[in-house]
């Protein structure tokens, strides 16, 4: 798409939707995940910020809600996958728990809500509420991600998000993943 003075703001291509920042500096949106280890006395023994993909899936359904005044999604939860897997743009919630291996080893038996505070500023989050998964095994996690879908290793419903750590992060038995994430957008 070009600006009003022929230059272009982003451009669509097989990676999705991406923006030139060089030409669109304050063209921003998306989740920021923050991904704690906690050990089993409450100390978060890792820490990790890290921004997320958007997939082309969770853009449709985004735009289609705005600006179309198609049905949006009642609730949003956060799910944990242990495969080692990039997130692409071309990834859908049909296909995902599958292909990224989704994790199920914490209590509960559904992925965890999304329990968003009030939106401020172009920004939202649930860091009043952070997600957290108690986890009764050893596992080691590759990263999260947010569906429209409670059902661990369900294949309905939109994938919104998806995030892979920098590092895996090994979790102990008795130890709990909290995830606090956030969305905002800023304006052109």
């Amino acid at each position: 798409m070009n600006d009003d003075q022929g230059e272009f703001l982003y451009r669509v291509d097989s990676d999705g939707i991406n923006i030139d920042p060089a030409l669109n500096p304050n063209m921003r949106g998306g989740f920021l995940y923050r991904v704690e280890v906690v050990d089993n006395h409450g100390n978060v023994v890792e820490s990790e910020d890290i921004h997320n993909l958007v997939p082309i899936e969770g853009l449709n359904h985004i735009l289609n809600v705005v600006l179309k005044g198609s049905a949006q999604a009642s609730a949003w939860f956060i799910g944990l996958f242990e495969g080692n897997y990039t997130p692409t743009t071309n990834d859908i919630m049909a296909t995902f728990a599958a292909n990224a291996t989704e994790n199920t080893t914490y209590s509960g038996g559904v992925r965890k809500t999304l329990t968003l505070g009030t939106v401020t500023a172009g920004a939202v989050d649930n860091t009043a509420s952070a997600a957290e998964f108690p986890f009764s095994g050893s596992k080691t996690i590759y990263g999260a991600f947010i569906s429209s879908s409670s059902s661990q290793g369900g294949t309905s419903g939109t994938l919104l998000s998806a995030v892979r750590f920098s590092s895996p992060k090994a979790v102990a038995a008795d130890f709990t993943l909290r995830v606090p994430a956030g969305f905002a957008l800023a304006s052109l």
